[in-house]
């Protein structure tokens, strides 16, 4: 499918919201922790947030808890201008998501709570009360597809996506620990990948699909022959491979001195995303999308890290330069 409509920089993502803690100052174990610092987090929130504060426009499709936890989340969806009329409060013994994680690289720590999730808890109903039309992409975290009915109700959203001509983005996002086994989530995840448009993950992720840690570059090829517009292959400190426009770019990143590990794959995709959808060159979006990644990790948290446009354009001012991929 083409990517056109990108041009529109309207995106539904479907995935979760929660609450971040994090321990303060920056450095601060948890262990020793006597303050945290408490942001919105989710990797499809932190998505969100990023296409937000680069000019574009975001609507969130997921579910929360209906207690403090959950009605916190419904506010900072408001606070970064998230569109969130598809997000459902439900009651119940479900929860929304929380984690704490620490602001080092040094024997970092993140610790995510997501018993009985209430993010899994969206509905083939919950997708098929949106209107796809009304967006240029449909944007979501493979974590959406690792429980019932969420997993159900994801694929039913790409069957509705696809029949309005909405591009599908899939950051692959595998996370072992919400996963009931490697067999489910390496057939399940499979399947995704051969649904969407636009394909992120890194070298790990793609070698988990493939069953070989050393075949993930073979399978991103192979997911780019089989349909898929553009597939971003991560290499970490080394760069990336991106399978697009018949060709193959690789790109390197952005060094900077990194506070922690977390929020540079959401960061990227959403500066990469919001740059196409300026009609940017794939290679510059890239790039973009790579900016922002570093910014993210040299500042705590995750959504209030995203740069903002002005943000950005001072970063690449200031760093011309990128390594060699």
């Amino acid at each position: 499918m083409g990517l056109e409509r990108i041009a529109s920089k309207a995106f539904l993502v479907i995935g979760r919201v929660g609450m971040d803690l994090t321990p303060s100052p920056a450095g601060a174990r948890t262990r020793d922790a006597t303050a945290m610092m408490v942001a919105m987090g989710g990797s499809s929130a932190n998505i969100a947030a990023g296409l937000c504060k680069l000019g574009c426009k975001a609507a969130l499709l997921t579910t929360v808890s209906d207690d403090s936890i959950g009605w916190y989340c419904l506010d900072q969806l408001d606070h970064y201008g998230i569109d969130r009329r598809h997000v459902t409060a439900i009651k119940g013994e479900v929860r929304t998501s929380l984690a704490v994680y620490e602001t080092r690289m040094d024997e970092h720590q993140s610790v995510i709570y997501r018993n009985n999730a209430a993010d899994f808890q969206m509905t083939v109903a919950d997708v098929e009360a949106v209107d796809y039309t009304a967006y240029g992409g449909l944007i979501t975290t493979g974590t959406v597809f690792s429980a019932e009915p969420s997993r159900r109700a994801a694929f039913r959203a790409f069957e509705l996506a696809s029949a309005a001509g909405v591009p599908i983005i899939l950051d692959v996002d595998y996370r072992p620990y919400s996963w009931p086994s490697s067999t489910i989530a390496q057939d399940v995840l499979s399947r995704a990948a051969e649904l969407s448009d636009v394909i992120v993950g890194n070298d790990e992720e793609f070698g988990f699909m493939a069953g070989d840690i050393n075949k993930g570059l073979e399978k991103a090829r192979a997911l780019r022959d089989a349909g898929a517009t553009i597939v971003v292959y991560k290499r970490g400190p080394d760069g990336s491979i991106t399978f697009a426009e018949g060709g193959e770019i690789r790109t390197g990143i952005f060094p900077v001195t990194a506070l922690k590990p977390t929020g540079a794959g959401d960061s990227f995709l959403a500066g990469f995303l919001a740059s196409l959808g300026e009609g940017r060159p794939m290679r510059e979006a890239i790039l973009r999308g790579s900016a922002c990644a570093s910014i993210v990790v040299a500042k705590p948290g995750c959504a209030p890290a995203m740069p903002f446009v002005a943000e950005l354009e001072a970063f690449l001012s200031a760093h011309p330069g990128v390594t060699s991929a």
